[in-house]
């Protein structure tokens, strides 16, 4: 994972559960514009989500946060 999605996926998790609760779960997309500015990052952050570790559609923004954390 690059630096610059680990960061911007520990951003985006920070932001959602300050907002919404420990509970508050999150998609891939949520990381991203509702706009493909970035498709290398996007296909990045869906491949790391759905192939790399199989994850359902939504899961919750501390799981993930904690897995991105551990990444090296």
């Amino acid at each position: 994972m690059t630096p610059i999605l680990k960061q911007k996926i520990i951003q985006v998790c920070n932001t959602k559960i300050e907002q919404k609760g420990t509970n508050v779960g999150l998609s891939f997309y949520a990381f991203f514009a509702n706009k493909n500015d970035n498709p290398i990052l996007l296909m990045e952050a869906a491949t790391w989500w759905i192939k790399t570790h199989k994850l359902d559609h939504f899961e919750k923004a501390v799981k993930i946060k904690e897995m991105v954390e551990k990444e090296k």
